[in-house]
């Protein structure tokens, strides 16, 4: 396979992604598509590494995965404190957090 095929499924993942993100209001829902779209941008770091010859694409897509892991966690715990203080998990609904 060419590695235009490669960008064209990351550009479609990455539009899956944000049309989610747009569209809908659940804060997990809108987690998985801020995850479709990091995982797209590896897909492309991936393939312009290869299309060149280096590492550092991969290397880069690596730390990529842990920010995002990061980042799913912080969001995982934002999620449970929202749940716990009988807040709207509506997206709209919700202002702001209170502790």
């Amino acid at each position: 396979m060419t590695l235009g095929w490669y960008l064209a499924v990351s550009a479609v993942i990455f539009c899956i992604g944000v049309g989610g993100v747009l569209v809908r209001r659940n804060p997990l829902v809108i987690l998985l598509c801020l995850e479709l779209m990091l995982n797209a941008g590896n897909l492309a770091l991936v393939t312009f590494a290869r299309m060149h010859g280096g590492e550092a694409g991969q290397i880069f897509a690596l730390i990529v995965m842990v920010v995002a892991a990061c980042e799913v966690t912080v969001g995982l715990g934002l999620i449970v404190a929202i749940s716990r203080g009988n807040l709207p998990v509506d997206v709209d609904k919700l202002h702001e957090l209170n502790g």
